[in-house]
């Protein structure tokens, strides 16, 4: 009796135990059904990798160099003076039209108008002196002339003779070095009366001035440098300076025709051609460029000394031509070039000839036609998640 009773105590406490863990048990088999079936969800629905795709389209390119640039007037002047001496007057402004031979300033001439008058007085004074020689060589040659004759009929002694001979001889000399004196005095007035001529400055050539470096009161000193007192341009024609790195120079030949723009009208353009390219560079933080000069008409006279430009030298155009994107052309080691075409049965590798290029399109010149389908690339949001990380099942 005891032992059973022992035993029935023991039965109901282990089938108790027991019923405890189904719940456990239960919960635990539902947690991983769900899952599994959410992994499951999660990478069986997954859609098939995409493509980025383009079609060949008919199209226009053009292969372009660009290069920033400054504007200088083709023709220009630093009109300056060769004497020394305080400016007295300047007669235009800057941006006055002036015509070839106006007046544009004037030196102090006092200075050089007393060297003239000097070098005339001087002149008169030697011309007086010639005439008095000519006189003393007239009366020597008559004295000579007796002293001979009288040397011939020997009347007269020889030392009479011979010392008329020499007085002679010595006045003809005389004028000889009044007449080098007075060539060397007139060739010094000439030079001072072009001094004198140089007080005044006149206008070099027809345009504009563009400055004025001097003002009027200052003095200048043409001794020791060739002052500069205003620029005269002609703005009908500006050059443009365009400064091209050396990647690109071997690109760029004389007569490439050009376009730019400036920063004020970016919406206009002017057009030209290359004029010259300078041979020796300029280096700036360590890249060599090399000036690239171009020509242009200036009418309207928009165009302004010192203006920036981007210039756009034009290697190549061609128009309504097969196009497709240019990441989609493939390189080979060998240089060659192939597209993938997507076709029913997936991307389908194709060799192509290709022609002008730039950076957003080629031209095909062989391989395909217009309406093919080429990939450009793949989408990164059909093979990831937003995050760009893998799809994991919930942690239990």
């Amino acid at each position: 009796m005891l032992q059973k009773s022992d035993s029935s105590r023991a039965r109901p406490a282990s089938i108790h135990r027991r019923r405890r863990r189904w719940p456990v048990l239960i919960l635990l088999a539902a947690v991983a059904a769900g899952g599994g079936y959410y992994y499951y969800t999660a990478t069986a629905g997954e859609p098939a990798p995409q493509y980025q795709t383009a079609k060949v389209a008919l199209g226009d390119i053009e292969t372009t160099v660009t290069a920033i640039a400054k504007m200088q007037p083709k023709n220009y002047v630093d009109v300056g003076t060769q004497v020394s001496g305080q400016l007295r007057t300047i007669d235009p402004d800057v941006g006055a039209v002036v015509k070839k031979g106006d007046l544009l300033a004037e030196i102090d001439p006092t200075v050089y108008q007393t060297r003239v008058a000097g070098d005339r007085a001087s002149l008169d004074n030697l011309r007086a002196q010639l005439a008095q020689a000519d006189a003393q060589l007239t009366l020597d040659r008559l004295r000579n002339e007796r002293a001979q004759d009288l040397l011939a009929k020997q009347s007269g002694s020889r030392d009479a003779a011979d010392a008329a001979r020499a007085t002679m001889q010595i006045s003809a000399a005389k004028i000889d070095a009044l007449k080098a004196q007075i060539a060397q005095t007139q060739a010094t007035l000439e030079g001072d009366l072009a001094n004198l001529g140089y007080t005044k400055i006149y206008a070099p050539m027809d345009g504009t001035v563009v400055s004025i470096t001097a003002r009027e009161g200052s003095t200048l000193n043409a001794n020791q440098s060739a002052p500069i007192v205003l620029r005269i341009a002609d703005l009908q024609t500006m050059t443009v300076t365009a400064q091209v790195a050396e990647g690109d120079i071997p690109k760029i030949t004389v007569g490439t025709p050009v376009y730019f723009s400036t920063l004020g009208l970016p919406d206009r353009r002017w057009r030209g051609e290359v004029r010259q390219i300078e041979p020796t560079p300029t280096i700036v933080n360590d890249v060599v460029l090399y000036n690239v000069l171009i020509d242009v008409p200036n009418e309207d006279l928009m165009l302004m000394t010192d203006m920036t430009a981007q210039v756009f030298f034009r290697l190549g155009s061609a128009k309504d031509v097969p196009l497709v994107p240019t990441q989609a052309i493939r390189h080979g080691r060998d240089g060659a070039a192939s597209v993938r075409v997507l076709t029913p049965r997936g991307p389908e590798e194709r060799a192509v000839e290709t022609g002008l290029s730039n950076r957003s399109v080629t031209q095909v010149t062989a391989g395909l036609a217009p309406g093919d389908t080429v990939v450009v690339g793949s989408s990164a949001a059909a093979a990831a998640a937003p995050s760009g990380r893998p799809r994991m099942p919930p942690r239990l």
